[in-house]
């Protein structure tokens, strides 16, 4: 008995989707719960499941249309017997294209669409491999896509150099550059580093796929970003204060302590933990901070969420890591962790990126000295985080006697709405986060 596939309702307040991939095409094979297509809301992308295990008989809706919640976006015939319709998809010109990290806020990646090639037919080949694997290997969709394009078998170089085994751009990009199309080996060519799990630093539109010249439409995610970015620059006085904080003893904690922490705990031990420490310190010291403009009133928010910054291979996301006040440092490292492996998964809720009272972005890891980014609404205040950097500093004892030291330094901007915020306030929030970093006595678990 055919199965109806419907586009889901991805929160209360969410009304429609835009169709973005399917992972499969009229004539496939497909399992109960398998991931079936991808969705593009204006609070979150997700892979969708299947609905049940059969054939795809029939796609309804196309790639790159918007349609209701409850829509019937495709069929699945159970028994497999029903012939395949030329479904409305199958032929769309859209696909998908990488680009950098952006900032919730301050520089954003563009995710762009090329046209499509013609393709002549081939053995159908599984959701995750551009090959005849049938195995579902963890990767993008735009890896999927240059991986079928270039008909390289993922299971060439699975695991990949990114979280978990994750084949990214990187890893596909550099096998094809020494295997060419095909892969003449199945030795698979490694990046050199995996890609990172938090930035928002900006690449060039395309990077690695567009050429000068191409004319490609903005996806639904750079369309809402950038709706949203000028929506902010129109609404909040932005006004920017950098501070140069001295690391040095964070550093050490972190070189001295990570192998341990990560074999007790079982996630990795990063900065970020650090940095939102600071920040529910420097909040409760000035909690102008962690506020919203309601009307002619100020609303003090009496939870501190902190959204972080996720790069994906396809944008960028911001989940919120809710109550910080209450967590301790090992539960902040945990909860950035796992929000942000279901960031790059799509198996976030649109709950989990909503209710953000500050956000913190780190292009730090691309090398910037810091960046002036901006406030994602209807917050009030932004933390980016600059490049981590060894630098002479001098230093003077007690005696007042002055030496040159080599310390590891970092420079924090605080963006800040000047309506509500003076700068007296707002200088005074970040002299409480760099005093936390540099006289850092807290236990890490």
């Amino acid at each position: 008995m055919p199965t109806d596939v419907i586009m889901p309702q991805m929160g209360e307040s969410i009304f429609e989707g835009t169709i973005t991939k399917w992972l499969k095409k009229p004539g496939e094979t497909v399992q109960r719960d398998e991931p079936l297509f991808e969705i593009s809301t204006d609070k979150v992308d997700a892979e969708i499941p299947s609905p049940a295990a059969g054939v795809l008989k029939e796609i309804k809706v196309a790639e790159g249309a918007t349609v209701q919640v409850n829509t019937v976006v495709g069929v699945i015939d159970a028994a497999g017997s029903a012939a395949v319709s030329s479904a409305p998809a199958a032929t769309a010109q859209a696909a998908k294209q990488e680009s950098a990290p952006p900032v919730s806020t301050a520089s954003v990646s563009v995710e762009t669409k090329a046209p499509k090639a013609p393709e002549t037919a081939k053995p159908a080949a599984s959701a995750g491999n551009g090959g005849g694997s049938t195995e579902h290997i963890r990767s993008s969709p735009l890896v999927r896509r240059i991986a079928k394009d270039n008909d390289v078998d993922l299971a060439q170089l699975a695991p990949g150099s990114g979280s978990g085994g994750r084949i990214n751009k990187d890893d596909i990009l550099g096998f094809i550059a020494q295997q060419g199309q095909g892969g003449a080996s199945k030795a698979p060519a490694k990046a050199a580093t995996a890609a990172p799990a938090i930035s928002n630093a900006p690449v060039a539109p395309g990077a690695g796929i567009a050429t000068p010249g191409d004319i490609v439409p903005m996806s639904k995610m750079r369309t809402i970003i950038a709706q949203r970015m000028v929506e902010s620059k129109h609404t909040s006085a932005h006004v920017h204060t950098v501070f140069k904080v001295d690391m040095t003893k964070v550093v050490k904690i972190r070189e001295k302590e990570r192998a341990k922490f990560e074999a007790r705990n079982g996630v990795k031990l990063t900065y970020m933990p650090f940095v939102s420490r600071a920040v529910v310190a420097g909040i409760k010291a000035m909690p102008i901070i962690n506020s919203s403009v309601d009307g002619d009133s100020i609303r003090y928010h009496r939870n501190i969420n902190i959204g972080i910054a996720v790069a994906l291979d396809w944008g960028l996301i911001v989940p919120v890591v809710k109550r910080c006040e209450e967590l301790s440092f090992l539960g902040l490292q945990r909860g950035i962790n796992d929000l942000a492996e279901r960031a790059r998964g799509k198996k976030l809720l649109p709950d989990e990126v909503a209710g953000g009272t500050f956000t913190i972005t780190n292009p730090g890891i691309f090398g910037p000295q810091f960046g002036t980014p901006i406030i994602n609404q209807p917050q009030v205040a932004i933390l980016g985080m600059g490049g981590l950097f060894k630098e002479p500093v001098v230093m003077t004892d007690k005696d007042g006697n002055d030496s040159i030291a080599v310390r590891s330094i970092i420079r924090l901007t605080l963006g800040y709405d000047h309506r509500i915020i003076d700068g007296a306030d707002a200088d005074k929030f970040m002299v409480a986060v760099r005093a936390y970093l540099e006289n850092w006595s807290e236990e890490i678990g």
